[in-house]
């Protein structure tokens, strides 16, 4: 069983933006999803268990070792996908899986191509596998992003924000990789998309603003609204009306008319519905920008 321990993580950047504030959590095997709107923390919270930045304050354990004491513990079994990634101009991909294979340790060449090869078909790349990645279209970027990411058999996968650019098929192939391969090791997925959290993470935390505001069971989690979650459907005019009256946690747009969420106790009355609540209206409850809108969130 590996364990990633997070002890009271901070992050100043040197121009005073503060990305991390006393964050702490533990991690085991399995996926682990992180949920938060760009610019909550989440980036910056992946670069520092990826070892690529320090922090301001506070320690990350692996397995009881300190990964900035001695960042090889971690980085010897680490896959990691960044938001953004370059690559070598003029190197097709299953050169450049080799090259970074042998980075990460894989020199027998016959066991490395092998898993090339498997990396390649699972992530629906093998028919392009000699054209030059830096051509590739951003979905297929991505695509060559997570077989790099998985190359090494790692212990820890960092995944930031992975379904960018991919297409729904490409989408769910990917995520249904991602579950299998995080039944027996530590899955990182960084995302702001919550049906992917709810989908596959068996625990989750939600950063607002640098700050963990809460971690435990997605379902769980939710339960804790049952009752408290109620709907209803005003003219885009009444909404700062509702908002003054109400705690509104989130707006949808539905045929030129405007759905509001409101979270209360007891119904609100005047003609609101009740309904069940869903890992979006939890999220939404939970952020201090409850101007968000949920559609496409």
């Amino acid at each position: 069983m590996n364990t990633l321990d997070i002890q009271h993580i901070s992050k100043i950047y040197p121009n005073g933006t503060k990305a991390l504030n006393d964050v702490s959590l533990t991690i085991n095997n399995g996926m682990f999803g992180l949920l938060g709107a760009n610019g909550a923390g989440k980036s910056s919270l992946m670069r520092t268990i990826a070892t690529l930045q320090s922090p301001s304050s506070g320690t990350i354990l692996f397995n009881g070792e300190d990964i900035h004491k001695n960042p090889d513990i971690v980085r010897k079994v680490l896959g990691y996908l960044p938001q953004e990634f370059g690559v070598y101009p003029k190197s097709s991909a299953v050169e450049l899986l080799h090259h970074i294979g042998v980075m990460k340790g894989l020199l027998n060449k016959e066991k490395r191509s092998q898993q090339i090869e498997n990396l390649l078909h699972q992530t629906n790349l093998w028919e392009h596998r000699k054209k030059y990645v830096h051509t590739y279209s951003g979905g297929m970027r991505q695509r060559f992003g997570i077989a790099q990411a998985l190359l090494g058999d790692p212990q820890i996968i960092i995944v930031d924000e992975p379904t960018a650019g991919l297409d729904p098929e490409e989408r769910h192939r990917f995520l249904n990789l991602l579950s299998k391969i995080g039944e027996n090791i530590i899955v990182i997925l960084s995302t702001h998309i919550v049906a992917d959290i709810y989908n596959l993470c068996s625990n989750m935390g939600v950063l607002d603003c640098g700050q963990l505001v809460v971690h435990g069971s997605p379902a769980k989690l939710v339960e804790t609204l049952e009752g408290k979650i109620w709907r209803k459907t005003i003219s885009a005019g009444d909404l700062s009306h509702y908002r003054k009256e109400h705690k509104v946690i989130s707006t949808r747009l539905i045929a030129g008319k405007t759905q509001i969420h409101v979270k209360a106790e007891s119904s609100p009355g005047n003609d609101f519905e009740a309904v069940t609540p869903t890992l979006e209206d939890y999220y939404f409850s939970m952020v201090s920008n409850s101007e968000l809108q949920t559609v496409g969130v």
